[in-house]
């Protein structure tokens, strides 16, 4: 097992900077996933742990080693990929059975290693299959295996679930939270899909243009976002933002008047969830019509435009409305987070 440590780790190509000065200890066992927009660093930072990519500066230890000047191989991690990288010519079993080939590993003991990793994903009733007769499912499983039956020391995980379908990001998601429960080993997660990030992590690392923006339990990020790029990443619907002022505790913009908050006068922006407000009949602190209407089963979401910005709000079910007709929102002050109006950054964090 293996502790992680990234010390003012950067990234550079010429003048662009990739990742700048990441510094985190990632404790043995833990399962972190960073987390961002495309070009953000994330894969980058995986890369550079693995040992694909070299930094540029800083130092990167995994367990009592600096691996820094260390190949691939010699780290003792198993990587999985957004492409299966499968062998079509070898059936389920040869693919997982392929890395005991290659790591000198007993020949006597790789009947029962295959098997044990076949079993955690459900493949055993595969093995004799060639890629090219698998689903994408269940070929993203054979990479899970392929990755088990080495018994690394960290799993490094590259976006597996992207090229799935709905249906199978939702069960294979399951799985994989399944199977860091039983092998609790390290694991390093990156994706670009916050609802993996909020269900499969212990710690996120919320990453735009290299820098680091946030690292924190998902509750800890949903709850108390460190500034409104965090808060409108994570969160499906993401978090409200609305350009306004603050006077004297009370927060306007068009079609909104909030009073009862606390931070200095001037520019900022205020942000709340949407399922922490609430359609009223009257009396709420925005009043503005209906921009858009959606039926989501479980409630219904009504969005209202204040100014440029659409702001949503989740009803009841059974709510029902037109486009356009006059709509109350309730927004409790205590729901609310004030963001400085010029950086962004979180108020009174």
């Amino acid at each position: 097992m293996a502790e992680i440590q990234l010390n003012n780790v950067s990234k550079k190509w010429g003048s662009f900077v990739g990742v700048k000065d990441f510094n985190l200890t990632i404790p043995d066992r833990e399962f972190l996933v960073l987390l961002g927009p495309s070009g953000c660093g994330k894969t980058t930072t995986m890369r550079m742990i693995a040992g694909l990519e070299d930094p540029s500066a800083g130092e990167i230890k995994i367990g009592d080693r600096v691996v820094n000047d260390l190949e691939p191989k010699d780290r003792d991690v198993a990587m999985v990929f957004q492409s299966y990288a499968l062998y079509p010519n070898l059936n389920v079993y040869e693919n997982i059975r392929f890395p005991l080939k290659v790591r000198g590993i007993d020949p006597a003991t790789h009947d029962e290693k295959v098997r044990r990793a076949s079993a955690m994903v459900e493949l055993d009733e595969f093995l004799h299959r060639k890629p090219a007769e698998l689903s994408g499912g269940q070929r993203q499983r054979v990479a899970l295996a392929r990755a088990i039956v080495r018994e690394p020391n960290v799993f490094l995980m590259d976006e597996p679930l992207s090229n799935l379908d709905a249906k199978l990001r939702v069960s294979t998601r399951a799985q994989i939270k399944n199977l860091s429960h039983e092998l609790s080993v390290t694991t390093i997660y990156v994706t670009h899909d916050q609802i993996e990030a909020m269900t499969l992590a212990d710690r996120v690392v919320v990453m735009e243009k290299g820098i680091v923006q946030q690292v924190g339990s998902p509750t800890e990020i949903y709850d108390n976002p460190a500034n409104t790029f965090v808060a409108s990443f994570i969160g499906s619907p993401a978090m409200n933002l609305i350009e306004g002022s603050l006077s004297g505790g009370r927060f306007t913009a068009p079609n909104a008047d909030i009073p009862g908050l606390t931070g200095p006068d001037g520019k900022v922006t205020l942000g709340f969830r949407a399922e922490d407000a609430q359609v009223v009949e009257s009396g709420g602190q925005i009043n503005a019509p209906i921009y858009t209407l959606e039926l989501l089963g479980d409630a219904t979401m009504v969005t209202v435009r204040i100014g440029k910005t659409l702001v949503s709000v989740r009803a009841d079910k059974s709510f029902r409305a037109e486009i356009d007709d006059p709509v109350s929102i309730a927004v409790p002050s205590t729901a609310c987070h004030l963001f400085d109006g010029q950086t962004g950054q979180r108020l009174g964090a």
